[in-house]
């Protein structure tokens, strides 16, 4: 049995051998057959291959040149002009489209027309619209002041004011009229003020309101508010509180819903000024009053400028309520001489008060203890805008290191950006100049300016005051620093949003 597995094993063996070099002899063989044919047919493929391409491109330029009877040569070229075309195409609309996108960036920055009267066009067009409204147009100042030539300066007086204005036919309702000569004439003065007058004239107006037929409250009573704006525009230019208080107007208008009838679209445009007035002018004060009072402590030197409602309301707070003695520098300026009226107030309630001009800020400033002012605006940089000489205080203060307190309510604050008085002020009337030292023999050669040909008169409203002069404004949300505008107003139409 062993012998004979040994010898199947060496068969086995032998059988693999075989089979292994009978594999090698057929792989042999395959080769040699593939090369044969390759090497004696090589040349006679490659010259069949070639001979029909050629025989198929002579057939498609026979076919291509018996149809349009042009060589490949002009083919080609034709091509090559068609791509060419195309890409000078392509590239001419990429250029447009750059273009055409460009003018539309330009657009959303408009210069607002209020700075732009030194431009032909948009005088044309604003005296368009004034005809259309039926708005009186004010003849332009017989002397202006070149460095101002892009503000308004118009000849205002109630005269022109009211000289083609026929109230039977005009688009502006009476109360308006009334409101714009109070404004022009300085009856009606401040920004609180002004805002409150501006309300009232047109709860007025929407109670004389009726809506045509085929047309809706919320859109036709904004157009009809429109020739009233503007005529109040031409009277005195439109405060950063009245600009406040249309917009808020203009935006309860317009969510009126269209099925509500007009009784109850005026009851409800009613209550929403009176809120505004309630919560913004008088809440607002008598919560910087509390808030103002706390800063002021007894034997205190405290310093003013000009006249502010709001500041009389804070000192006779603490003085009457909180029983805190303390005495009051009243500053004061011409033309106006706000301060004079300042001084009669304190002087009624028997606060110790002293009168003195601007121009003895730095002999008084180091007596005193704090500087109150008040604000016409406060811009979104930080920026106060308040009365001409506000910055020129709170320098003087900042120099002796005694801390300047605003007192400003959140409706006064704007998005507006602005560094400078040049940009955007308001020009008052340069006859008020002359008028304040009218009687003096040092001065009575300028009476007679306007024969001067080389003198201009130049009478601004207001100053930019930087916000590093001031430490701290007073709010109605508590004292917060100049910078807090913008956080303040998202707050603020986050809340109407909703």
């Amino acid at each position: 049995m062993e012998t004979g597995k040994k010898v199947q094993s060496e068969g086995s063996e032998k059988t693999k051998q075989e089979i292994m070099a009978e594999r090698k002899a057929k792989k042999a063989e395959k080769a040699a057959k593939k090369s044969q044919p390759i090497k004696t047919t090589e040349h006679g493929a490659v010259t069949i291959l070639s001979e029909s391409i050629q025989s198929a491109k002579e057939t498609t330029n026979t076919v291509k040149a018996d149809e349009t009877g042009k060589s490949k040569a002009d083919l080609k070229a034709e091509r090559r002009q068609k791509q060419e075309a195309q890409r000078a195409a392509k590239a001419a609309s990429v250029t447009e489209g750059k273009q055409s996108v460009a003018p539309k960036v330009q657009q959303g920055k408009r210069i607002p027309d209020q700075i732009q009267a030194d431009r032909p066009s948009v005088e044309k067009r604003l005296v368009k619209r004034y005809v259309s409204q039926k708005v009186p147009q004010l003849p332009p100042a017989e002397r202006k002041v070149q460095l101002f030539s892009h503000l308004q300066q118009q000849e205002r007086t109630l005269e022109l004011l009211t000289k083609d204005l026929a109230v039977n036919q005009s688009k502006i309702h009476p109360a308006v009229i009334k409101l714009g000569l109070q404004y022009a004439s300085g009856i009606i003065c401040g920004s609180n003020a002004r805002a409150v007058a501006l309300l009232e004239a047109f709860k007025r107006v929407i109670s004389d309101y009726s809506t045509p037929e085929q047309k809706e409250l919320s859109r036709d009573l904004e157009v009809s508010l429109k020739p009233c704006i503007n005529f109040l525009k031409q009277c005195r230019p439109i405060s950063v509180s009245m600009g406040n208080v249309i917009r808020f107007l203009k935006r309860h208008i317009t969510n009126i819903p269209s099925e509500s009838t007009d009784v109850q679209a005026k009851k409800c445009l009613h209550e929403e000024i009176e809120k505004y007035i309630h919560e913004n002018v008088e809440l607002a004060g008598k919560t910087i009053c509390e808030e103002a009072s706390k800063k002021i402590s007894s034997g205190d030197v405290i310093l003013t400028y000009g006249y502010s409602s709001l500041l009389l309301q804070i000192l006779l707070k603490a003085f009457n309520e909180d029983n805190k003695k303390f005495r009051v520098i009243v500053l004061d300026s011409s033309p106006r001489s706000e301060g004079l009226q300042f001084l009669r107030r304190l002087v009624a309630f028997k606060i110790p008060s002293v009168y003195m001009l601007i121009s003895g800020a730095s002999y008084v400033m180091p007596e005193v203890n704090k500087v109150f002012l008040g604000a016409h605006a406060l811009l979104a940089n930080g920026n106060v805008m308040s009365r001409v000489g506000s910055s020129q205080v709170a320098l003087v203060a900042k120099a002796h290191n005694v801390p300047v307190l605003v007192c400003c309510e959140t409706h006064k604050f704007c998005d507006r950006v602005q560094t400078d008085s040049f940009v955007f002020n308001e020009l008052g009337n340069p006859d008020d100049l002359v008028a304040a030292v009218k009687g003096k023999p040092s001065v009575h050669s300028i009476a007679n300016w306007r024969e001067l040909p080389k003198l201009s008169l130049l009478n601004l409203t207001y100053d930019v005051m930087p916000g590093d002069l001031v430490t701290a404004v007073i709010t109605e949300l508590g004292s917060v620093p100049c910078t807090s505008v913008p956080v303040v107003l998202r707050v603020k139409h986050a809340e109407t949003v909703i």
